[in-house]
């Protein structure tokens, strides 16, 4: 006899990550995760006080950080956490503060590669980013110190230690050094 799993919803993931359970929605099914350590919560912050000197300056949106979440598909759900997220004021009002998930895809998505992701499995993840119309998705190789930039269209580039990240289209003006992301 085979048992039907019943799938979840959006709604469902909100009410399990109230209980402690931390993890995505991936077509109905959750993905549960683990905490990153103390490696990669540096490097989000580190990018995330970067990103947001230069977006708040200047009003341009907003940013999130994981656990924030994003709705991508619906029925079955699929709800995604970047590291980071960078939301246009065109797409996402300044002020808006909604409780439940970003239901648009961001402009920029960060993810910064745990211990346990393989290459495959983070390259995978940004081309899902940009399936869903982000425009530029940074993926952080911390055990490499480096960067590699993915958007629509284009080879993958990366980046080293002694470059220079840049917003391109989605952030112009923005520059960051790939150092700066991995400094103490």
């Amino acid at each position: 006899m085979i048992t039907a799993t019943r799938l979840l919803t959006a709604d469902d993931l909100l009410r399990l990550h109230s209980q402690g359970v931390r993890g995505e929605l991936i077509r109905g099914v959750l993905h549960e995760t683990m905490p990153t350590g103390y490696a990669h919560g540096k490097i989000v912050v580190n990018l995330s006080a970067e990103l947001r000197y230069f977006v708040k300056d200047r009003k341009l949106g907003s940013l999130t950080a994981a656990d924030s979440g994003v709705w991508l598909e619906r029925n079955p759900d699929t709800v995604r956490e970047p590291d980071i997220a960078y939301f246009s004021a065109a797409k996402i009002l300044l002020d808006a503060l909604d409780t439940g998930y970003a239901e648009v895809p961001p402009d920029l998505v960060v993810e910064i590669a745990s211990p346990n992701d393989s290459r495959r499995e983070v390259r995978e993840k940004a081309e899902t980013w940009l399936h869903y119309g982000v425009d530029l998705v940074w993926v952080v190789q911390p055990d490499t110190r480096t960067v590699d930039v993915h958007v629509p269209g284009r080879a993958v580039m990366t980046l080293t230690e002694h470059d220079t990240l840049d917003g391109l289209d989605v952030l112009p003006g923005f520059n960051c050094a790939i150092s700066d992301i991995f400094d103490t």
